[in-house]
């Protein structure tokens, strides 16, 4: 639990510094490495590609190693970035809107998060928190992203397979004192889902599979060894081959044998703006505790 709390700590301190970092003409490449090193000069490691998602974009959008992409004026700016310290994760989010015109929509994630942190605790069942998160969002007039949802953490593990969601369901599962978990409900104006766009920038190893290039047996190897199953960013694999070319055709026989999963960008299905707050929690008899701190921006 030690780790876990020192990661905490690290998540609190770069959070601080994100609202004076996302400004009109900076670039989100510029953005994504800056907290990446942030991160790293805490003696941490990023658990994941930071995702700068804009707008209509929900979830999954890390930059590219030449991305030009430059914050606009108008711009609703959602930072999900993670932290570990020796594979113990945590994970969190906030929404940044430069326009200043969608404070119900960032209110209701927000609060929605913030209801969710208070229901929680040993013997609470998932659809319980899911239905506290949607009626709250509702009760501003938007509706919650039904095909997004929270997760369980272990270490190494960024989703292990026990999902969190953010609307009313059957409860399937019962929370259990120790857990480690991420709330993280996702508002829209839209029409409350997600799709796939082809982008893909992220990947992380999900199993073993028969590679017919030696470049892609030697590029699963390192990745394994360095990421360890955690997601990652293709702009992290500089290097890693000979050449850009060997990277990307390896990549794609490894998404392609099922050694990867790619995380396609997600896009709101009705082209509604989005917004997101996250918080990683430990579960206690009584309630939680919130591992990366209160938000303070």
């Amino acid at each position: 639990m030690q780790n876990y709390k020192k990661a905490g700590e690290v998540v609190a301190k770069v959070r601080k510094h994100l609202k004076n970092l996302v400004n009109p003409g900076e670039t989100l490449l510029d953005i994504a490495e800056t907290i990446e090193k942030m991160i790293k000069d805490e003696k941490a490691e990023p658990a994941f590609p930071v995702n700068l998602s804009i707008n209509q974009i929900a979830a999954h959008y890390t930059p590219t190693v030449e991305e030009q992409t430059t914050i606009k004026e108008e711009d609703i700016v959602k930072i999900d970035f993670g932290v570990h310290i020796d594979g113990c994760i945590i994970d969190n989010a906030i929404t940044i809107d430069l326009s200043g015109k969608n404070e119900k929509l960032l209110l209701a994630a927000k609060d929605a998060l913030d209801v969710a942190v208070q229901t929680i605790k040993a013997g609470v069942g998932d659809g319980t928190v899911g239905k506290k998160i949607e009626e709250k969002i509702k009760e501003y007039g938007f509706r919650p992203i039904k095909n997004l949802t929270g997760h369980l953490i272990e270490k190494y593990n960024l989703h292990t397979g026990i999902d969190i969601p953010n609307y009313a369901k059957e409860d399937s599962y019962y929370f259990k004192e120790g857990d480690i978990v991420a709330i993280e409900p996702f508002a829209t104006d839209g029409e409350g889902r997600v799709i796939e766009t082809p982008n893909v920038e992220i990947y992380s190893i999900v199993g073993g599979g028969k590679l017919r290039m030696r470049s892609s047996r030697e590029l699963f190897g390192k990745l394994l060894l360095k990421y360890k199953g955690l997601p990652f960013a293709r702009r992290w694999l500089g290097g890693m081959l000979k050449t850009n070319l060997l990277i990307s055709a390896s990549l794609r026989e490894l998404v392609q044998e099922g050694c990867l999963h790619p995380y396609y960008v997600l896009k709101e299905a009705g082209n509604g703006l989005v917004s997101q707050f996250e918080h990683t929690l430990l579960v206690k008899e009584d309630g939680v505790e919130i591992l990366d701190g209160e938000f303070t921006f």
